[in-house]
């Protein structure tokens, strides 16, 4: 099993920038994020493979990026918005695909952001 701990979280302003990590406790086939608000189902931000052949997202501010030698990937948020805020949970694949939701899927606890003024 794979365990895997965000950071990075907290609290900006609006247009601010953030940058959450995951780090992973063993390779991986692909890495990635999600936000989540209390109540709504989990919306996929990005995610990137080890190799980089292949990696999905869903907002242009933000962008996904890998240290596959310590097994970290990165989520870089710009120009955040109010409407960012929620808990962002990393997840990582076993089985080789971008975006896994099923067996093969490993989550993180995952990191508060929250942008106000």
């Amino acid at each position: 099993q794979v365990q895997l701990v965000e950071s990075g979280g907290g609290l900006v302003q609006p247009g601010g920038s953030l940058r959450l990590s995951c780090a992973a406790s063993a390779s991986v086939y692909s890495m990635g994020w999600y936000r989540q608000v209390p109540g709504q189902q989990r919306e996929l931000v990005g995610a990137i493979t080890s190799d980089g052949s292949g990696s999905a997202s869903t907002e242009g501010r933000f962008n996904v990026s890998r240290d596959n030698a310590k097994n970290i990937v990165y989520l870089r948020m710009d120009r955040l918005k109010p409407e960012d805020t929620a808990n962002y949970l990393c997840y990582a694949c076993t089985v080789r695909a971008v975006v896994c939701v099923g067996s093969g899927t490993h989550w993180g606890n995952g990191t508060l952001v929250t942008v106000s003024s």
